[in-house]
This record gives structure tokens, C-alpha cells and sequence, in this order.
């Protein structure tokens, strides 16, 4: 039977500690073949998907700026991070013969392409993966600022959000017993609630522009998959 995906472009936002495993720095290889198999099965059933994924498992700016760190430039050596994961993430791909496309806000024309949004474009209607890194290309933005606009620039019909919990609750799950499961919630409720799903920027920028977003257990296997064809898998957040 043919399975038909609830979405047909999507943004799938990855944190870059999801690419250390239970290591407590870098790259866990097993885990990023992982996850690259889990996107090419996806985009195997004909989605388009861009990746937008962090740095914090090499680098993080803000953390750093607490430490001394000049907070602009400790956010640019965060971007520099997240151009290191994507190429790690686009090598493990490619060897699964899917092909990639790495472009980055911040130029550097020898290991990525720059951000131009009609190539991106292109790249996707030519069922490449998509990776952006970089960033948006300026400081005091985080990556899921830069997830929501690019989602919006590609034409995303939903974000999804790879975490380490089970959807969205309202604490959190890891340091709280009593936290409770939320199965749909707003993005207004996200923001007055403060709610760690996104940060305020990236949620705001999703509400404005009605996208919604899929919060989802990467650890659990397959479930890239099953929030991609619209089964019940972790929290939605949607207007």
C-alpha cells in the first residue's frame, strides 16, 4: 500500500547534542547514520525536507558569552559549529545515495554553498536534502529563529522538532514527576506559558504565519517517519 504523507515539504530542526548520542562532545557517528536513515526513508515516500540543526554538542554562544565571551563573537563561532554538524550529517546521506546540498548563511564556497533561496529551492524540487546552516547569519539568533524562517522561505507545511522527551509538557519531564503531556497546544499558549519548545522569536514567527509545529522524541525510531505521514507522535503546536 502506498503511504501517503499529511506533509510534503517539511523542516525537521535538530539540536546539535542529538547528533552526540551519550557522548558529552562531538559527533556520535552511529547516531548520525541513524538519523540520515530516518531521513532518507522519509524522503523515499516523496517529501521534500530541509534540516536545520544546531551546534550546541561543539559550541554554544550564549553559554560562552557567561564566560567571557564576547557574545557577537561567541555566536559566530556557535554558526561555524553548526556548518560542522550539517557537513557531518550531509556525509552520512550521501553515503546512503541521497543527495545533499549543505548551504550556509555564512559564506564559505569551498565546503557549502552560500543561502539563496531560489537555489534552495530548486535543490528541493530536485528531491535533494536540503541542509542549512550557519545560522540565520547574524548573532543574538538562535537556530530555531533561523528553523521557522527558513520553513517559511521553503514553502515548509510543518515544523518538526526533534527532542529528547515526548512532545511538549508543562514542565519539564526530566526534572519534574508531575509534569503533564500536552497532546495539541497553542503558540500564544507556548509564549504565555513560556514553554521550552521553541524559543520566543522562532514561536512567534510560526504564529504569525499559522505554521505549525511537530514536537517529537528522536530517540524513539521512526517517529521522523510517523509525524511525517500525521499519526500521533508527540505534541502539535498549531493557531
Amino acid at each position: 500500500m502506498e503511504l501517503k504523507p499529511a506533509y510534503g515539504r517539511i523542516l525537521l530542526k535538530l539540536s546539535g547534542e542529538a547528533l552526540m548520542g551519550e557522548k558529552s562532545f562531538g559527533i556520535d557517528s552511529t547516531v548520525t547514520n541513524k538519523i540520515a536513515d530516518e531521513i532518507v526513508e522519509v524522503q523515499a515516500i516523496g517529501v521534500k525536507i530541509a534540516v536545520v540543526v544546531g551546534g550546541g554538542n561543539i559550541f554554544r554562544g550564549l553559554a560562552s558569552s557567561s564566560k567571557g565571551f564576547d557574545r557577537v563573537t561567541g555566536d559566530y563561532m556557535g554558526m561555524l559549529a553548526t556548518v560542522i554538524n550539517a557537513l557531518a550529517l550531509s556525509d552520512a546521506i550521501e553515503r546512503k545515495k541521497t543527495e545533499t546540498r549543505v548551504l550556509t548563511a555564512i559564506e564559505m564556497r569551498e565546503v557549502a554553498e552560500p543561502f539563496i533561496r531560489r537555489r534552495a529551492l530548486r535543490h528541493l524540487d530536485k528531491n535533494r536534502v536540503v541542509l542549512f546552516a550557519g545560522g540565520t547569519g547574524n548573532p543574538y539568533f538562535t537556530t530555531d529563529t533561523a528553523a521557522a524562517l527558513r520553513a517559511m522561505e521553503m514553502n515548509a507545511d510543518v515544523i518538526l522538532k526533534a527532542t529528547k522527551v515526548d512532545g511538549v509538557f508543562t514542565s519539564d519531564p526530566i526534572t519534574d514527576p508531575k509534569a503533564i503531556h500536552l497532546d495539541s497546544i497553542s503558540h500564544l499558549q507556548v509564549l504565555e506559558q513560556q514553554l521550552k519548545v521553541m524559543d520566543a522569536t522562532a514561536i512567534s514567527l510560526c504564529m504569525d504565519n499559522k505554521l505549525p509545529i511537530v514536537v517529537f522524541n528522536l530517540r524513539k525510531a521512526g517517529n521522523i517517519k510517523r509525524a511525517v505521514l500525521g499519526e500521533k507522535v508527540g505534541s502539535i503546536v498549531k493557531t
